[in-house]
């Protein structure tokens, strides 16, 4: 058994939900990242990917110097642990639609496990895992 984190990333960014659209774009762009994990403390309150920013900011005619992360986030995240098994996680990101699951250890956030992570793991020959290895183009 595989399990999450053999591959998890511990590469993370995490931003309060008081800061803007503006900001976690500019953090995004950067850190060559598609989502920022929102944090209080060391607890996880949601995620927001550069999509939420373009969907539910920028179309919703948000502006994004003044907008919070709190007014787009997705709430209720999914989350597993270190220990679970990545098939396990698959399972969880094909039911809950999603692409990012949060890793926690006793509530507290430790890593990021993605589908191109898992990708990469379960089919390195697949589309989606050359496509998730390979260095950003932006």
């Amino acid at each position: 058994m595989t399990t999450v984190g053999e591959f998890m990333t511990t590469r993370l960014v995490t931003m309060d939900g008081g800061d803007t659209l503006t900001a976690a774009a500019r953090v995004m762009r950067d850190s060559a990242i598609g989502d920022v994990i929102v944090t209080n403390g060391d607890s996880v309150i949601g995620i927001v990917t550069d999509r939420d920013i373009t969907v539910r900011g920028v179309a919703e005619e948000m502006d994004g110097s003044t907008a919070t992360l709190n007014q787009i986030l997705t709430q209720d995240v999914v989350t597993v642990t270190q220990y679970d098994d990545a098939v396990a996680a698959a399972d969880l990101m094909r039911t809950y639609g999603v692409r990012r699951l949060p890793v926690v250890e006793d509530g507290r956030l430790i890593g990021l496990v993605s589908l191109g992570d898992l990708a990469v793991e379960r089919e390195p020959q697949s589309v989606l895992a050359d496509i998730s290895a390979d260095e950003p183009n932006n």
